[in-house]
Protein backbone atom coordinates (compact mmCIF):
# COMPACT_ATOMS: atom_id res chain seq x y z
CA UNK A 1 0.00 0.00 0.00
CA UNK A 2 1.15 3.95 -0.56
CA UNK A 3 0.25 6.05 2.24
CA UNK A 4 1.52 9.54 2.29
CA UNK A 5 1.68 12.12 4.43
CA UNK A 6 1.07 15.79 4.38
CA UNK A 7 1.75 18.48 6.84
CA UNK A 8 1.29 22.34 6.39
CA UNK A 9 2.87 24.48 8.78
CA UNK A 10 0.93 27.27 9.23
CA UNK A 11 -2.75 28.65 8.67
CA UNK A 12 -2.03 30.75 5.31
CA UNK A 13 0.02 27.66 3.92
CA UNK A 14 -2.26 25.54 2.23
CA UNK A 15 -1.87 21.77 1.21
CA UNK A 16 -3.61 21.07 -2.01
CA UNK A 17 0.33 21.29 -3.74
CA UNK A 18 1.09 18.74 -1.49
CA UNK A 19 -1.92 16.45 -2.25
CA UNK A 20 -2.05 16.39 -5.98
CA UNK A 21 1.68 14.88 -5.73
CA UNK A 22 0.67 12.90 -3.17
CA UNK A 23 -2.49 11.60 -5.28
CA UNK A 24 -0.68 11.83 -8.76
CA UNK A 25 2.11 9.65 -7.49
CA UNK A 26 -0.84 7.08 -6.10
CA UNK A 27 -1.29 7.46 -2.60
CA UNK A 28 -3.90 5.18 -1.65
CA UNK A 29 -4.08 6.81 1.87
CA UNK A 30 -2.97 10.49 2.72
CA UNK A 31 -2.83 11.32 6.33
CA UNK A 32 -2.95 15.47 6.33
CA UNK A 33 -2.21 17.30 9.43
CA UNK A 34 -1.71 21.51 10.06
CA UNK A 35 1.05 22.08 12.66
CA UNK A 36 4.75 23.16 12.84
CA UNK A 37 7.10 20.39 12.36
CA UNK A 38 8.93 21.52 15.19
CA UNK A 39 6.66 20.04 17.60
CA UNK A 40 7.49 16.29 18.44
CA UNK A 41 4.34 15.18 19.24
CA UNK A 42 2.06 15.38 15.72
CA UNK A 43 -1.04 12.82 15.78
CA UNK A 44 -1.55 12.46 12.40
CA UNK A 45 2.20 11.09 11.68
CA UNK A 46 2.13 9.22 14.41
CA UNK A 47 -1.22 7.50 13.40
CA UNK A 48 0.36 7.17 9.94
CA UNK A 49 3.48 5.49 11.32
CA UNK A 50 1.85 2.89 13.20
CA UNK A 51 -0.85 2.13 10.49
CA UNK A 52 1.87 0.87 7.84
CA UNK A 53 2.77 -2.57 7.35
CA UNK A 54 5.77 -4.53 5.79
CA UNK A 55 5.97 -3.81 1.98
CA UNK A 56 4.21 -0.62 2.53
CA UNK A 57 5.89 2.74 1.02
CA UNK A 58 5.27 6.20 2.99
CA UNK A 59 5.64 9.26 0.33
CA UNK A 60 6.30 12.84 1.17
CA UNK A 61 6.04 15.49 -1.34
CA UNK A 62 9.27 17.20 0.65
CA UNK A 63 11.69 15.50 3.22
CA UNK A 64 10.97 18.31 5.59
CA UNK A 65 7.16 18.00 5.63
CA UNK A 66 8.10 14.54 7.52
CA UNK A 67 10.67 15.35 10.55
CA UNK A 68 11.81 18.46 12.21
CA UNK A 69 15.55 17.88 12.06
CA UNK A 70 18.22 15.69 9.47
CA UNK A 71 18.42 13.20 12.34
CA UNK A 72 15.07 12.83 13.27
CA UNK A 73 14.79 12.16 9.55
CA UNK A 74 17.23 9.56 10.21
CA UNK A 75 15.61 7.84 12.99
CA UNK A 76 12.11 7.46 11.50
CA UNK A 77 13.61 6.37 7.96
CA UNK A 78 15.78 4.01 10.08
CA UNK A 79 12.54 2.74 11.80
CA UNK A 80 10.47 2.19 8.61
CA UNK A 81 13.46 0.02 7.00
CA UNK A 82 13.61 -1.81 9.85
CA UNK A 83 9.66 -2.33 9.43
CA UNK A 84 10.69 -3.32 5.94
CA UNK A 85 8.63 -0.12 4.66
CA UNK A 86 10.18 1.77 1.76
CA UNK A 87 10.20 5.72 2.06
CA UNK A 88 9.57 8.30 -0.66
CA UNK A 89 10.29 11.45 -1.35
CA UNK A 90 9.25 13.56 -4.24
CA UNK A 91 10.56 16.38 -4.52
CA UNK A 92 14.06 15.41 -3.86
CA UNK A 93 13.51 12.17 -6.00
CA UNK A 94 14.82 9.83 -3.42
CA UNK A 95 12.94 6.30 -3.30
CA UNK A 96 14.29 4.11 -0.64
CA UNK A 97 13.38 0.66 -2.16
CA UNK A 98 15.92 1.10 -4.74
CA UNK A 99 19.55 1.05 -4.35
CA UNK A 100 20.36 4.31 -5.41
CA UNK A 101 17.83 5.61 -2.97
CA UNK A 102 19.32 3.71 -0.20
CA UNK A 103 22.79 5.14 -0.95
CA UNK A 104 21.82 8.34 -0.72
CA UNK A 105 20.27 8.23 2.30
CA UNK A 106 23.04 6.30 4.41
CA UNK A 107 24.73 9.17 2.87
CA UNK A 108 21.90 11.53 4.82
CA UNK A 109 22.45 9.56 7.95
CA UNK A 110 26.29 9.86 8.06
CA UNK A 111 25.95 13.46 7.51
CA UNK A 112 23.56 13.24 10.70
CA UNK A 113 26.02 11.68 12.69
CA UNK A 114 28.58 13.91 11.77
CA UNK A 115 26.77 17.01 12.11
CA UNK A 116 25.80 15.45 16.20
CA UNK A 117 29.32 14.78 16.77
CA UNK A 118 30.19 18.51 15.59
CA UNK A 119 27.30 20.06 18.15
CA UNK A 120 28.85 18.07 21.28
CA UNK A 121 32.45 18.70 20.37
CA UNK A 122 31.59 22.37 20.02
CA UNK A 123 29.44 22.20 23.09
CA UNK A 124 32.70 20.23 25.17
CA UNK A 125 34.99 23.07 24.39
CA UNK A 126 32.67 25.79 25.15
CA UNK A 127 31.95 24.61 28.37
CA UNK A 128 35.73 24.00 28.97
CA UNK A 129 36.57 27.51 27.68
CA UNK A 130 34.28 29.12 29.95
CA UNK A 131 35.80 26.92 33.14
CA UNK A 132 39.27 28.04 32.38
CA UNK A 133 37.55 32.03 32.72
CA UNK A 134 36.19 30.83 35.90
CA UNK A 135 32.87 30.54 35.06
CA UNK A 136 30.84 27.32 36.55
CA UNK A 137 27.57 26.34 35.05
CA UNK A 138 24.17 25.83 36.06
CA UNK A 139 21.72 28.35 37.71
CA UNK A 140 22.90 31.83 39.51
CA UNK A 141 22.49 31.18 43.23
CA UNK A 142 18.91 32.63 44.21
CA UNK A 143 20.97 34.61 46.79
CA UNK A 144 24.38 36.37 46.55
CA UNK A 145 27.17 35.37 49.21
CA UNK A 146 26.30 39.32 50.60
CA UNK A 147 22.18 38.52 51.14
CA UNK A 148 23.56 34.94 52.63
CA UNK A 149 25.90 37.32 55.00
CA UNK A 150 22.73 39.57 55.23
CA UNK A 151 20.48 36.56 56.57
CA UNK A 152 23.51 34.96 58.91
CA UNK A 153 23.09 38.58 60.37
CA UNK A 154 19.48 38.31 60.72
CA UNK A 155 19.60 34.39 62.39
CA UNK A 156 21.56 35.66 64.58
CA UNK A 157 18.68 37.51 66.32
CA UNK A 158 16.60 34.95 68.80
CA UNK A 159 13.08 36.54 67.80
CA UNK A 160 13.65 36.06 64.13
CA UNK A 161 12.66 32.89 62.29
CA UNK A 162 14.12 31.32 59.08
CA UNK A 163 10.54 31.27 57.86
CA UNK A 164 10.75 35.47 58.18
CA UNK A 165 14.44 35.85 56.90
CA UNK A 166 13.27 33.33 53.71
CA UNK A 167 10.30 35.16 53.43
CA UNK A 168 12.90 38.79 53.17
CA UNK A 169 14.67 37.19 50.72
CA UNK A 170 11.58 36.05 48.40
CA UNK A 171 13.04 32.71 48.83
CA UNK A 172 11.93 28.68 50.50
CA UNK A 173 13.39 28.35 53.98
CA UNK A 174 14.90 25.85 51.72
CA UNK A 175 16.65 27.86 49.40
CA UNK A 176 17.92 29.76 53.20
CA UNK A 177 19.33 26.46 53.72
CA UNK A 178 21.18 25.60 51.10
CA UNK A 179 22.91 29.44 50.35
CA UNK A 180 23.70 29.41 54.38
CA UNK A 181 25.21 25.69 53.62
CA UNK A 182 26.53 27.02 50.21
CA UNK A 183 28.82 29.58 52.64
CA UNK A 184 29.34 27.52 55.36
CA UNK A 185 27.00 29.10 57.90
CA UNK A 186 26.02 27.30 60.60
CA UNK A 187 22.24 26.11 60.32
Amino acid sequence: MIIGYVRVSTHDQHPELQLDALNQAGCEQIFQEKMTGTLRERPELSLCLRILRKGDTLVVWLMDRLARSLRDLVEIIEDLHQREIGFRSLTESIDTTSASGKLVFHIFGALAEFEHSLILERTKAGLAAARARGRKGGHRPALSTSDVKKAAAMLSDPMMTKAEVAQHFQVSRTTLNASLKREGYPL
